[in-house]
């Protein structure tokens, strides 16, 4: 398994979310909730902290290779994003985010990457940046939201939050929570190029006094290629003193992404 590719869609990955089955309406949604009351509602609910880390037992399957690796993930708000996985104590490998850049290395291949955001993006074949993957991660929208631009509806046991007009290329929707309104699905797709992207927030758990993910259930399609990836954060710990430790080795070789 690239650990690239898997970290990748770790982050980055969104969904197109299936309308086709009818459940009973949740008696917790106001079906006559506004577009800015829903939006402010999802803001306030947003985790405030300094640094969080976190154990994520990662399930990685492509239809091709399946794999079960743990990683340990560390932020720092606004600023860094630091992931490792390790076998028996020895790293086989290590991504580094901050907002100017992505960082790599992978210890069986003996190979790198460093570069910028756009490179990253290309290879994804999704626009993305540092805010993106740190929203992901915490159940944040990955998009701004702005109450002019969307339209409020219910769905399923969910509210959902549709663009008032959706771009030809790039379209999205978001579904939330009642609950605690945070993101139950995050929902993003690509006609022309045939590709859904899929994250579905499972479940939520508590941790310093704010709500974070606890399982995060990811499905990228593009045309006949599916990759599923089921996420458990285990051990939130929020405000611990964290370092990020990371320096790519001499002698390996960089990656270009083509």
């Amino acid at each position: 398994m690239n650990f690239l590719k898997l970290v990748s869609f770790l982050f980055f990955s969104t969904l197109l979310f299936s309308c086709g089955t009818t459940k009973k309406v949740s008696s917790t949604i106001d079906a006559r909730i506004s577009a800015k009351e829903l939006i402010d509602l999802h803001k306030k609910s947003e985790a405030r902290f300094k640094t969080i880390a976190s154990r994520v037992q990662v399930n990685y399957d492509d239809g091709e290779t399946s794999q079960s690796v743990t990683v340990s993930l560390r932020m720092q708000k606004d600023e860094t994003i630091w992931v490792s996985a390790s076998i028996l104590g020895i790293t086989m490998a290590k991504l580094l985010i901050t907002p100017e850049k992505v960082s790599y290395y992978e210890t069986i291949d003996k190979s790198y990457f460093d570069g910028d955001f756009s490179l990253l993006s290309r290879w994804l074949g999704v626009e993305l940046d540092f805010e993106m993957a740190q929203n992901i991660l915490l159940g944040n929208a990955v998009f701004e939201l702005n109450d002019d631009n969307y339209l409020v509806s219910v769905t399923d046991v969910n509210y959902r939050l549709t663009p008032k007009k959706q771009q030809e290329l790039f379209q999205h929707i978001f579904l939330l929570n009642p609950v605690n309104f945070r993101m139950a699905s995050q929902q993003v797709a690509q006609p022309n190029e045939q590709r859904v992207l899929t994250v579905d927030y499972v479940s939520y758990q508590e941790a310093g006094n704010h709500v974070y993910p606890k399982e995060i259930r990811l499905n990228a399609t593009e045309k006949n290629k599916q990759t599923r990836i089921i996420l458990d954060y285990r051990n939130m710990d929020v405000n611990p003193e964290v370092t990020f430790p990371f320096n790519i080795p001499r002698g390996y070789q960089e990656i270009t992404l083509d």
